[in-house]
């Protein structure tokens, strides 16, 4: 009996059509993957300018601090110290939270693209009688040649120019990144 079922399960699995996808490529190949980007630039581009401004704030008391120390009384001291302290408890605060929310905000932008790649994957599956469509970015072993790449036809679903790939998009956030270093 359970022979029986072994071949069955395997001639059912031999008779399903199986699919390819690199789904990381249709996501960050995404035109509104590209909006995506920008709106968490530029809200990373404001965080750093706070932190700056905040860091700067320290810098300035700290040198204060430092120069005036010896003539201040024991009270003042103190009071400038426990200054300098709340200043780099609000600094360490400020680089967790807004860590989080950078994250935060990614995971919203980004969701409504994995949903879309998701919708235009089952779209291309169901027309094309697939029974199972495996992400090849993250499968641990398949065999191309016994699948079908349906990456192009997601590329398409999804308004992804056909010239666009990964090495272009990583080639021009790295342009991007050093040319804001300079």
């Amino acid at each position: 009996m359970f022979a029986a079922m072994a071949l069955l399960s395997a001639g059912a699995f031999a008779q399903s059509k199986i699919a390819h996808v690199n789904f990381t490529e249709i996501v960050q190949l995404a035109p509104e993957a590209d909006a995506a980007r920008a709106t968490i630039k530029a809200a990373q581009k404001e965080a750093e300018e706070e932190f700056q401004s905040m860091y700067e704030e320290y810098q300035t008391k700290g040198t204060q601090y430092n120069q005036k120390k010896d003539s201040w009384t024991p009270a003042v001291r103190e009071a400038k110290e426990k200054e300098l302290r709340d200043i780099e408890q609000r600094l360490q605060e400020f680089q967790q939270q807004i860590s989080q929310e950078l994250q935060q905000q990614q995971a919203k932008l980004f969701s409504p693209i994995y949903d879309k790649a998701q919708e235009a994957i089952n779209k291309i599956a169901k027309a094309k009688g697939l029974t199972i469509v495996l992400d090849s970015t993250s499968a641990l072993y398949f065999d191309e040649a016994a699948t079908t790449d349906i990456t192009a036809d997601a590329r398409k679903e999804m308004n992804i120019p056909a010239d666009r790939t990964l090495e272009q998009l990583q080639q021009e956030l790295a342009a991007e990144q050093q040319a804001a270093q300079q």
